[in-house]
């Protein structure tokens, strides 16, 4: 804190009005106390000397024998206060009991003395006795500043202030016989409070120490000075903060009173307690908000909390931690920041130790025990580690400071987050030092997770690290056990290695991939001349036995390492195409697949690839060939490069002679049998078995071994090998100008291609048969169509069907079937037709179906439900009055395999929908003298009931209803009985109308029905 400001802070306190600057800035608001607290809080004045010749002397004297403290030189007594200051009150009061008897008496003598009169010697009485009472008043007045005078005094000769005690200042007061409310005495307390809270507050570029409170509760306390007193005081401090804050005009400046001020406000906040809510309204008074506040308050116990942390080193205890946990409380910081504040100071203990052990990695000039240095570094780390672990679970642990427990340096703000790769190499230079024995021990496995922790590695990152530095110590002894020859001496070599890995804490299928590692190495320097010698597979032979790998290990790094070499050789030879495949060629891929020691089926394996990578091009480019002649040119030359290119590399990979020819597998010759004898008849696919003669023209046949089965969809191979048929069947064509073309035909030599690309493509022999079948299925359907467009099949249509069938080779029953589902498909055309139209009723569905007639695959379910609907309709408008149960809820569906539920749904509604229309259409017919007409819709009406039973229905005129009943039971031929007591029920008439209207006369109708057209 600047000098301006202490001088500032250490100037006397005056009730004088604010400043004009700080007026601005701090608005009056009136404070709501109660007298005697206003003046408890007011601001108070203490005088000091000025002049006065004795007091100066005395001033000059004070200063020599001693320098001024925190309340500066001591303070001079003036006029009566010499003499009130050797009073004690009794004195005092007998003397002013004296001089005020005194000046009665004398006023009273002189006044009877001089005038002779009482009445005068009464007045000079009171005059005399009114200046006695103005001395014993100044007097007594005095007193009071007296006594805050020697407080002052007292105070001022201590060097420390804080060695004041409240017994001292109460004897001061007794002393003078004083009141602590006193103005005067309670304003020298107040200044006297202030001067010690500013001296004690940190000066400019210091921070708090901590013990600041302490000494301010305590001074506090020794004063006896009011709480709402010394807020006041804490408040005044501030406002001068403030105003030399306002009259600083450098930025630093300005940094450093605000600052300043939050330390007060911390301080404040400490020596209150709870009440500084209200007794520091630093909202209200400096415009200070709570956020501010809290800040300022979070910020100083931050750091006074570091500054405790600073004196706890790596030998932390638990009275440390105690006494940690009474700071944070009293500085009122919460357990998040202090917890944080903990855990960063650990994390700075143990950043020495990984910055030290990083300088002794990196350096350059690191002697041959710089290894050790590290891992002394890091040791240390570890036992600070584990001593906060183990005083996290101290039984006392609650009562420890926040944050206690395991190091990690993630969170941290140094740059260890950024120099993973420095932290790798410490955790790999432990790792080392701990197998640098040849074994690790349990508790070194335990360090090392701990160690990962701190670090901050992943689980992963270090159980690389791990990995690495234990494979290589694991190669290293594996190399000593084999070269002194103890695995090879072992009677069970797994048990040794098994130990082995235990010691090292090695898993067992890491170590696995270490011997197929070096099994693999010693196989290359075997086959670095291009094949297997005796003497290389004995030594295979007893490497493998030593490390204990399985046969499947072996043959799978033989697939690969001597696979890869005979892939080569093999590309080799397929790369010298059709006419280089020569003698020199087949001794290399004999060499090479009997040399390298390949079983027959790796080495099929291997020339299975190359060969179908060589058969996907020539497929590509028969896709891309523009048409069916380029593209079938294409398959020739797949098929030539497959007979004298790949089926002689198979026979030398077997070491066969490739005149043989291969064996034909029985069960398959037997399916080709019975296909043949099933579809002989097939011209195109009898031609692809030719006989002996023209087998033996041809030449050898081609290899079936190697086939894209598993490399092409179905769908593909089965185009393909209709394109060839196709091309076989049709011949080639040739296009020539003007727009003409030249078809030449092919022998039957192409159809043994054909054959060949059967095999190529890993077609079965049924899958052969139905592509043959389907082509002639779609050339016999094609034709057929044309000759049945219409659907009708005669004679003359039966013949030369027949005459197709046979040129085109099909079978009979095939051709039936291809007939009948034309014919069957016109049909459904046809009913189906007939049906939206309406042409189509019930009785010739059922002479349908009598004649065999599929009706469920020719309709749709919608239309029979629709002809459904339609037949019920009929029967509700058919005029007969009859409505037969069974035949319409259970025949008909029957006949149209609808469902029995749905039907009944249908009629239910149609018979609802029925009713009230038959009625509506019987009265317009009685209006127009239609009696037939009454009596059909009347019927009509009497049938829906049968099907839905409906109640007596009504009708505006009555008349017309009787007029209905009437024409109706006098109907020819005459209805029966039991319908005419339907209708009446349903009409509404009683027995007695009934009976009238039954007698009554044809030509008596009512005139209702003459004049209803006016009614309706």
């Amino acid at each position: 804190m600047n000098p301006s400001l202490v001088t500032a802070i250490n100037a006397p306190i005056s009730p004088s009005p604010r400043s004009p600057l700080l007026s601005h800035f701090l608005p009056t608001l009136p404070h709501r106390f109660s007298k005697s607290e206003c003046l408890s809080r007011r601001r108070y004045r203490v005088s000091f000397p000025r002049s006065s010749a004795a007091s100066s002397d005395q001033l000059s004297v004070s200063t020599q024998a001693k320098n001024p403290g925190i309340h500066g030189n001591k303070k001079e007594l003036t006029g009566l206060q010499p003499i009130v200051e050797k009073m004690t009150p009794p004195v005092r009061l007998a003397t002013s009991a004296v001089v005020l008897a005194a000046s009665l008496a004398t006023g009273y003598g002189l006044g009877l003395r001089l005038a002779g009169s009482r009445n005068i010697a009464f007045g000079g009485a009171a005059v005399a006795g009114a200046a006695g009472g103005a001395v014993v008043y100044a007097l007594n007045s005095a007193v009071p500043e007296v006594a805050a005078i020697s407080l002052h005094n007292y105070v001022a000769e201590f060097e420390d202030p804080a060695s004041v005690t409240k017994d001292d200042v109460e004897k001061i007061a007794d002393r003078y016989g004083v009141n602590k409310g006193d103005e005067a005495f309670q304003a020298e307390i107040c200044d006297i409070y202030c001067r010690y809270v500013t001296s004690v507050l940190p000066t400019e570029g210091q921070s708090l120490k901590g013990d600041e409170v302490a000494k301010i509760v305590k001074f506090k306390n020794a004063l006896g000075i009011d709480e709402p007193d010394a807020a006041a005081m804490h408040m005044e401090i501030g406002r001068r903060i403030f105003r030399q804050r306002l009259e600083t005009g450098e930025r630093e400046g300005d940094a450093e009173q605000r600052r300043a001020f939050m330390r007060l406000v911390y301080v404040s906040a400490l020596v209150f307690g709870d009440a500084s809510s209200f007794l520091l309204p630093w909202k209200r008074v400096l415009k200070v908000t709570d956020a501010q506040v809290e800040i300022a308050i979070r910020e100083n116990a931050k750091q006074l909390y570091a500054e405790r942390l600073k004196l706890v080193g790596r030998d932390i205890n638990v009275e440390n931690l105690v006494d940690l946990r009474k700071s944070q409380l009293s500085f009122k910081l919460s357990d998040e920041l202090a917890e944080d504040l903990f855990r960063e100071h650990t994390r700075k203990v143990v950043v020495e130790n990984i910055s030290s052990a990083l300088s002794i990695l990196k350096s350059r000039t690191r002697a041959a025990k710089s290894l050790a240095s590290v891992v002394e570094e890091l040791e240390k780390v570890l036992e600070f580690n584990n001593l906060l672990v183990s005083l996290k679970s101290h039984s006392e642990a609650d009562q420890f400071a926040r944050g206690v427990g395991p190091i990690s340096l993630i969170g941290d703000e140094s740059d260890f987050e950024r120099r993973m790769d420095d932290l790798k190499l410490l955790y790999r230079a432990y790792v080392t030092d701990a197998l640098s024995g040849g074994r690790l021990e349990e508790n070194k496995l335990v360090a090392m997770s701990q160690l990962r922790n701190i670090l901050g590695l992943g689980k992963r990152e270090a159980e690389a690290i791990s990995v690495d530095v234990t494979s290589k110590s694991y190669r290293k002894r594996l190399a000593n056990a084999v070269s002194s020859g103890d695995l090879e001496a072992q009677d069970s070599k797994a048990k040794y290695l098994q130990k082995l890995c235990e010691e090292l804490h090695f898993d067992a299928q890491k170590a696995g991939a270490i011997h197929e590692e070096i099994y693999r190495q010693k196989l290359q320097q075997c086959v670095t001349d291009g094949e297997l010698s005796d003497d290389n597979v004995a030594a295979l032979l007893r490497l493998r036995v030593m490390l204990c790998i399985p046969q499947q290990t072996v043959d799978t790094a033989h697939a690969e390492i001597c696979g890869t070499i005979f892939e080569k050789v093999v590309r080799d030879a397929i790369s010298s195409g059709v006419d280089g495949y020569d003698a020199e060629t087949r001794k290399s891929v004999r060499k090479a697949a009997h040399g390298l020691r390949l079983s027959r089926e790796t080495a099929m394996s291997i020339a299975s690839k190359a060969v179908r990578r060589v058969f996907t091009n020539y497929i590509r480019r028969a896709r891309a060939a523009e048409n069916r002649t380029d593209s079938a040119k294409e398959l020739k030359k797949m098929i030539a490069f497959n007979t004298l290119v790949v089926t002689e590399m198979v026979a030398d990979i077997k070491g066969e002679s490739s005149d043989k020819a291969p064996e034909e597998d029985p069960v398959q010759e037997k399916e080709e049998d019975d296909e043949d004898e099933e579809w002989g008849s097939l011209e195109s696919l009898r031609k692809t078995r030719p006989d002996k003669e023209l087998a033996e023209k041809m030449g050898k046949p081609g290899q079936t071994e190697i086939t894209l089965k598993d490399d092409l969809p179905d769908r593909d191979r089965i185009d393909l090998y209709k394109t060839y048929l196709l091309y076989c069947v049709t011949g080639e064509v040739t296009r020539i100008p003007f727009g003409a073309q030249i078809t030449t035909k092919r022998d039957d030599s192409e159809y043994l291609l054909l054959n060949q690309l059967g095999g190529i493509l890993g077609l079965s022999s049924k899958e052969i048969v139905n592509i043959h079948v389907g082509l002639a299925e779609q050339a016999f359907r094609q034709q057929a169509e044309v000759i049945l467009a219409d659907g009708q099949l005669t004679k003359a249509r039966v013949e030369q069907l027949d005459e197709l069938q046979k040129q085109v080779g099909l079978p009979q029953p095939q051709a039936e079937k291809v007939i009948k589902n034309i014919t069957t498909t016109k049909m459904a055309n046809a009913i189906e037709t007939a049906v939206n139209q309406g042409r189509l009723n019930i009785k010739q569905i059922r002479e349908l179906k009598e004649a065999n007639v599929s009706l469920d695959s020719m309709i749709a379910v919608s239309l029979r439900e629709k002809l459904f609907k339609k037949t019920v309709s009929d029967i509700f408008s058919s005029g007969t009055g009859e409505f037969d149960e069974t035949e319409v809820y259970q025949t008909i569906p029957s006949d149209l395999s609808i469902d029995v539920e749905k039907a009944k749904r249908v009629v239910h509604d149609l018979a609802q929908s029925r009713l009230s229309n038959s009625l509506v259409q019987a009265v317009a017919l009685l209006r127009q003298r239609n009696s037939k007409g009454v009596v059909l819709s009347l019927n009509d009406l009497l049938a829906c009931d049968k099907a839905v039973p409906a109640e007596p229905m009504s009708w505006e005129v009555s008349e017309e209803l009787s007029d209905l009943y009437a024409i109706y039971s006098k109907s020819d031929p005459k209805p029966a009985p039991e319908k005419v007591l339907r209708l009446q029920y349903l009409l509404g008439i009683d027995d007695s109308t009934a009976t009238a209207l039954r007698e009554m006369e044809d030509g008596a109708l009512s005139s209702a029905a003459e004049e209803g057209n006016f009614v309706f």
